[in-house]
């Protein structure tokens, strides 16, 4: 159960990591665009936002390797907690594809979690 728990963590850290490149790299590129569905003029009006979002993002999976690494219950409910809201908040304000690419994960992470306790 332990090594399902770590992978679901690594790779919702590397989901993370992505956001953090797409947001802070690639926000007003084709791909960042594309990825966004958003027109040129309003990703550039923006730009300054989705780096900060990224930043957070980057925040998000430097916590959820610390949880995978250190394997403390406490590390690894938090960080996927902190995932799992963010995920409700952005479906609920923003989109509702949030809620399948953050949250989901997130509550596949944290039910595996509740098995291992």
């Amino acid at each position: 159960m332990n090594l399902l728990l770590n992978i679901l963590i690594i790779f919702i850290a590397f989901l993370h990591v992505i956001f953090l490149i797409l947001e802070m790299f690639l926000w007003t590129k084709p791909m960042g665009r594309k990825v966004f569905r958003m027109k040129q003029e309003y990703a550039d009006s923006t730009r300054s936002l989705a780096a900060n979002q990224g930043l957070y993002n980057g925040f998000l999976a430097a916590g959820l390797a610390w949880a995978a690494i250190s394997g403390q219950y406490s590390v690894q409910l938090f960080f996927l907690g902190c995932v799992f809201v963010a995920g409700v908040f952005g479906a609920l304000t923003v989109s509702r594809r949030i809620f399948w690419v953050q949250a989901m994960p997130a509550i596949l992470a944290l039910l595996v979690l509740a098995q291992t306790t």
